[in-house]
């Protein structure tokens, strides 16, 4: 039962997290009108978020695996919403980049950790599904806060949209760290963390985890290139409004992602008692499935098939989504899982704060379109050489952490 409620308060603080992020991408228009934005600054409000969270991310896991990961995720919680109210008082493109920033700084405390702190309650065999479900409030965030930035700009209250989503994160801090003081947040393979030396030398020593490194920001530069600019792009392809735009952009596309994300989990899980590789080959699926439906959702001529392909990449992504860090938890130590977390983020985030940048910068000359159409080449390239790891480097590393 307590497992169940840590789920639940984690959803709630991630569903925020992506909420508050996420609700920018939606109100590009209304940006460009009232602070004179250009497309390479909107394309940059992803990416100078990326880049300085990616660099925060390593940060966050190495104090996570060290200090309370409770007191950890509220600080960062607090910190995050405080940035929000205040990207409402924006008055120029620099002011909101230099908030960007902020954002990225404080919402990096908090990925590594949750996902730490949620994997050591549970064992390897009901893992996936539950950092799957925690996995769903990035879903849930992102079509919500996308939505509700789009329809607030709509009605001309942008500003009110991060009041508002910032006045909430301050309201939850509270009970989240009352249901968090009676967590106990360690396992017992992690009681002496505090005394182990920097997890970057142990974790870069693991084959298999570098290849992860490798092959997750290739992932999520496809996920980033539709997280920033799928809004835009049919707003513009299809004469949308800035709502009905973020609508179609996020419905469709995250609603299937949670089915697969909660589906990819229990079915990691079961196959895991066939074979320890059970998360990676999903992972393998997702990225090859993923590939044909990327480059439909830039090329096809109509709404509804791009909705049609939206669905289809979201239901095949969840299922790298639900089990890259349950398969990187497989061959690194468990007293490094939050650092692993921080350092997976730190690849993917980098890569894909160039997926924002790039939409912006090449939006009007290669197009968004032939530029999906070439993330699905290197999914289906990431996906040959996931298999290769599974292969030839996989045993060895999960028989070197037993």
């Amino acid at each position: 039962m307590k497992t169940t409620l840590l789920v639940a308060f984690m959803w709630f603080a991630y569903f925020l997290n992506y909420c508050d992020r996420q609700a920018v991408f939606s109100m590009f228009p209304a940006l460009k009108a009232d602070l004179g934005m250009t497309d390479k600054q909107l394309g940059l409000t992803g990416a100078i978020f990326l880049w300085v969270y990616a660099f925060g991310c390593p940060i966050a896991g190495q104090i996570a695996d060290r200090f309370s990961k409770r007191l950890l995720v509220v600080l960062s919680l607090i910190i995050w919403s405080f940035v929000t109210v205040a990207t409402g008082f924006a008055g120029t493109a620099v002011i909101m980049l230099a908030l960007r920033a902020g954002m990225g700084i404080s919402e990096s405390l908090f990925m590594p950790t949750a996902i730490a702190l949620t994997a050591n309650a549970h064992p390897p065999t009901l893992r996936s599904r539950a950092i799957a479900t925690l996995t769903t409030a990035q879903i849930a965030g992102t079509v919500v806060g996308s939505w509700f930035g789009g329809w607030m700009a709509d009605r001309g209250q942008w500003r009110g949209a991060f009041f508002m989503l910032g006045a909430v994160g301050l309201l939850y801090a509270l009970p989240y760290f009352w249901f968090l003081r009676g967590v106990t947040e360690e396992s017992a393979a992690e009681t002496h963390t505090t005394r182990k030396p920097l997890a970057f030398h142990a974790l870069f020593k693991v084959r298999t985890f570098l290849l992860l490194c490798v092959v997750f920001p290739v992932f999520v530069f496809g996920l980033w290139l539709l997280y920033g600019w799928l809004p835009t792009f049919l707003h513009d392809k299809f004469t949308l409004n800035q709502s009905d735009a973020a609508f179609n952009a996020t419905l469709f596309l995250q609603g299937t992602t949670a089915i697969g994300l909660l589906s990819g989990g229990v079915l990691a899980d079961s196959l895991y008692r066939r074979t320890k590789a059970s998360r990676l080959w999903l992972m393998t699926a997702s990225l090859i499935l993923c590939a044909p439906c990327l480059h439909a959702l830039g090329n096809s001529d109509t709404l509804n098939v791009t909705r049609i392909a939206a669905a289809g990449f979201g239901l095949f992504s969840g299922l790298l989504m639900g089990n890259i860090f349950p398969a990187a938890f497989e061959v690194v130590p468990a007293v490094t899982r939050a650092s692993a977390v921080g350092v997976l983020n730190f690849f993917g985030a980098m890569v894909s704060g160039f997926a924002t940048l790039f939409g912006g910068l090449w939006k009007q000359s290669l197009g968004i379109d032939r530029l999906l159409s070439l993330t699905a080449l290197a999914y289906i390239v990431a996906g040959l050489a996931l298999i290769v790891g599974i292969k030839k480097l996989f045993p060895r590393d999960y028989e070197a952490t037993r």
